[in-house]
């Protein structure tokens, strides 16, 4: 057998050129044999030629959220194991990630090795504590998780969720357009 057909593979897919390039080489140097796609269809071309072992997924992309390239690797092949990674995390789109299937979730910016311990940790049975430390998340950030849980429970309609928080429209559309506080 040779050293190629033992090394794991892995699917990247992030419309962002610059971090896909830079990722794959640090798979690459870790040993992966990385295949890269930029949207939700030219990862699913290459997933039915060669199904992946590991798959990083972006969340947000142009066309096809990373939300329904989970789903979509899932159905080529079940023993995918999949990190979504994104800029614009929410507890909701977490919460949406794993019940999709996907291993592990993770904010960005991530690193290949934050990656791959997410892998790790995906593969860990659920009652292990992690061995971080827990930072309860600052009120600006708790609020704009709940923003996102009740925005993702009215399928993203913002009139209703408006209502259903209690606050005005406008002001709704501009909380959603800041980028997330940090913990």
């Amino acid at each position: 057998m040779s050293s190629d057909t033992s090394k794991p593979s892995l699917l990247l897919v992030d419309d962002d050129e610059v971090f896909r390039t830079r990722m794959a080489r640090a798979f690459v140097e870790r040993g992966y044999e990385v295949t890269s796609a930029h949207d939700h269809d030219s990862a699913v071309a290459h997933a039915k030629i060669e199904s992946p072992e590991l798959a990083v997924l972006d969340l947000k992309m142009p066309g096809k959220s990373g939300l329904e390239l989970v789903k979509a690797l899932l159905e080529i092949d079940p023993q995918t194991k999949i990190v979504v990674l994104t800029g614009y995390g929410s507890i909701a789109t977490a919460i949406d990630a794993v019940r999709l299937g996907a291993t592990y979730y993770l904010q960005k910016p991530a690193d290949a090795d934050e990656i791959l311990a997410a892998f790790a940790r995906g593969q860990a049975p659920p009652l292990d504590p992690p061995e971080t430390d827990y930072r309860a998340p600052s009120l600006a950030r708790a609020e704009w998780e709940h923003i996102n849980r009740v925005l993702s429970d009215c399928g993203g309609n913002i009139s209703e969720a408006a209502r259903r928080l209690g606050i005005h429209r406008r002001s709704l559309q501009r909380k959603l357009q800041k980028y997330p506080p940090n913990r």
